[in-house]
């Protein structure tokens, strides 16, 4: 039991170093736009170089054209549509691949279109297409990730105290940004191609750490399951209605789950959304997803434009959010355990932030105090539900009871929620570039309503959430 738990502490270690790694790989892109798109009328010009534009003789062609926001906008969206097409096919072979090899060859693979793309500032490459290529291949690449590292905790970890390890254990999304936007800072300015190079590099290494000491499941290293190490971690805490435990009777059983041997197919596609729960929390994501990654990439811009801080201080302002995000999700994850209901913990978080939402437009940058708080408050209740679906309730789904025993199916789940709610990730910022001429009021309409969206489709699941509590208790 104590080598049991020891080998748990260290996946849990190594996975948040793999995902670190991913998001670290992904970071440079939004800290590199600044320099590759510069005012240079007020920087010195060389005297070794003929100018023949003094508005744009700094700039990284092609983005020294008037709509290099734009431009930039392409390759944002090149890697994320990749990233959601490419994630409803990377579960399907992550359950038919051992997850040591596909993580590995992921980050390797990873590792080498983000070197790519700082190499073009050593080879001069100037052709967007390049640029977008490397974009879309990286995207693709990516959807190694999340699946994999889920599916791998899912299998060392019960449900009862699953959903506050995942949220302490999510945290290395944030981890991973602010050690990328860190790295890319210090190369930015000087060869920008480094602020790619060494976090492709970094990924890479972690593939190699991945293919020698990951262990993808305890029987690997002949331990029992965790529902046999923990046996109060045996009853399923995402309940559904048409999936009753016949053993009730009155009481919950005294029997521990029985473990059914694990069938050697897995699962399919269509069989993954056959799951109860599995449609309504993936598009629970689309627009929770939608809602976080407009303000990722939104939120420094609307802090300068409306509190007229300074791009540096507004971007410093804009990590709050994230560090909200990091609480919400460790908040949602301990309370969906203590009352056993992810999707309640998600609509409730859900509900109230859209209130907050409107708020924060309208007295948000009323004074430094009040910036900080809702900041902090909105990132909690934006990222909590986005961070319990991602991970507990993916892990939860892929486990689910009516697999009968089969638990190849948290990859393949994994990545439909995930790759639905990248959809959202895409559409989201693409939006607010589309609303934003008209007005910050109308993005943050755009916002609540995605909120209010995603609410109303947990609404089913709720209720079969609350009948089954009720059938319990009778």
């Amino acid at each position: 039991k104590c080598v049991f738990f020891e080998y748990r502490g260290f996946i849990l270690v190594l996975t948040f170093l793999f995902y670190t790694a991913y998001h670290l790989s992904r970071k440079p892109i939004s800290i590199v736009k600044s320099e590759l798109h510069r005012n240079c009328s007020n920087i010195i010009q060389p005297k070794d170089i003929n100018i023949t534009n003094n508005v744009t003789w700094c700039d990284w062609p092609p983005f020294d054209q008037d709509n290099y926001q734009t431009l930039f906008g392409v390759l944002d969206n090149c890697f994320l549509v990749a990233y959601a097409i490419g994630m409803f096919f990377s579960g399907i072979f992550g359950e038919r691949l051992p997850l040591r090899y596909y993580l590995s060859i992921g980050m390797l693979m990873s590792g080498l279109f983000t070197c790519l793309f700082g190499l073009g500032f050593y080879w001069n490459i100037h052709s967007l297409g390049y640029y977008a290529f490397v974009q879309v291949m990286n995207g693709l690449v990516q959807t190694t990730g999340w699946p994999a590292v889920v599916a791998c905790v899912g299998n060392w970890f019960g449900k009862g105290k699953r959903g506050f390890i995942m949220g302490v254990w999510n945290s290395h999304t944030s981890v991973g940004n602010i050690l990328g936007s860190l790295i890319a800072g210090v190369f930015v300015s000087t060869a920008w191609g480094l602020s790619f190079i060494v976090p492709g590099i970094i990924i890479a290494c972690t593939g190699v750490l991945c293919f020698f000491f990951l262990v993808e499941k305890p029987e690997d290293v002949n331990c029992s399951s965790p529902q046999n190490q923990e046996g109060g971690e045996t009853a399923p805490l995402l309940r559904d209605s048409s999936i009753v435990d016949p053993s009730i009777n009155g009481a919950i059983s005294t029997e521990p789950d029985v473990i059914v041997e694990e069938h050697s197919e897995a699962i399919s596609f269509l069989g993954a959304l056959c799951i109860p729960g599995v449609v309504e929390f993936s598009l629970c994501l689309l627009f929770a997803k939608l809602v976080s990654y407009t303000f990722l990439y939104w939120l420094p811009l609307y802090i300068s434009n409306v509190a007229h801080f300074e791009a540096k201080e507004a971007g410093d302002m804009s990590t709050l959010f994230d560090v909200g995000g990091i609480l919400g999700g460790i908040l949602a994850g301990l309370v969906s355990d203590y009352t056993g209901g992810r999707a309640t913990t998600c609509c409730v978080m859900l509900v109230v932030a859209a209130p907050m939402l409107f708020l924060y437009n309208y007295i948000g940058q009323r004074s430094l105090g009040t910036t900080i708080g809702m900041l902090l408050l909105c990132g909690a209740l934006v990222n909590g539900p986005y961070a319990l679906i991602t991970t507990a309730v993916s892990a939860d789904l892929g486990t689910h009871e009516s697999l009968k025993g089969n638990a190849r199916a948290l990859s393949t789940v994994t990545a439909i929620i995930d790759g639905t709610g990248s959809i959202g990730a895409a559409l989201g910022p693409l939006l607010a570039g589309v609303i934003s001429p008209s007005g910050w009021n109308n993005v943050f309409y755009m916002l609540i309503s995605a909120d209010v969206l995603a609410c109303l489709v947990r609404e089913q699941s709720l209720s079969n959430e609350s009948t089954v509590f009720t059938l319990l208790k009778t």
